[in-house]
């Protein structure tokens, strides 16, 4: 199997499992996984993301540590996307994705991001949509956060399918 093989079969996965009726159950379970790294952790800013709907929702925890910690969340620019603090009113971008609006807000380093997958292969590497926006904006960055993927319903091969360039995690959460 090749890495756009993988994404498609997980992409069939997702999709099926954000119809389920257990949709809320499992993101409630990878909010709380999560939440148990925050506090381990202590970071003092982090990168979030809006969820499509085959992603986990992790709204509950940005509002709940939006007045303790720096939220971000990307805001997309052609290829890749750029860190702008989390504030409101949240609109829909060309992705149909809320996403607070633009700033001139400069880069600063940051503790942790959180980054949904479509897929983890054996070297525990991310496979997304297949655009690398996440692995553009990761590579840019100075000094590297802890990542942590998140995903509704767990999607791993043992096989090394990703590039040299694709995002690792340092902790993958499912339910």
């Amino acid at each position: 199997m090749d890495k756009n093989e993988f994404r498609k079969f997980c992409l069939k996965k997702l999709k099926k499992s954000s119809l389920s009726s257990n949709k809320i159950y499992h993101d409630y379970l990878v909010n709380s996984k999560v939440e148990e790294v925050i506090k381990e952790l202590s970071p003092k800013n982090i990168l979030f993301f809006s969820s499509l709907k085959i992603e986990p929702n992790l709204q509950k925890l940005i509002k709940k540590y939006r007045s303790r910690i720096d939220i971000y969340l990307p805001f997309i620019e052609e290829k890749s996307f750029k860190m702008v603090k989390y504030r409101l009113p949240l609109k829909q971008d060309n992705f149909g994705v809320l996403s607070p609006s633009n700033s001139f807000f400069k880069q600063k380093d940051i503790d942790m991001i959180i980054v949904p997958v479509v897929g983890v292969d054996g070297n525990f590497k991310r496979v997304g949509f297949g655009k690398g926006m996440y692995d553009r904006f990761y590579e840019k960055l100075r000094k590297k956060p802890t990542v942590i993927f998140v995903q509704r319903q767990k999607c791993f091969t043992k096989e090394l399918l990703c590039d040299w360039y694709d995002i690792p995690c340092d902790f993958y959460i499912t339910p």
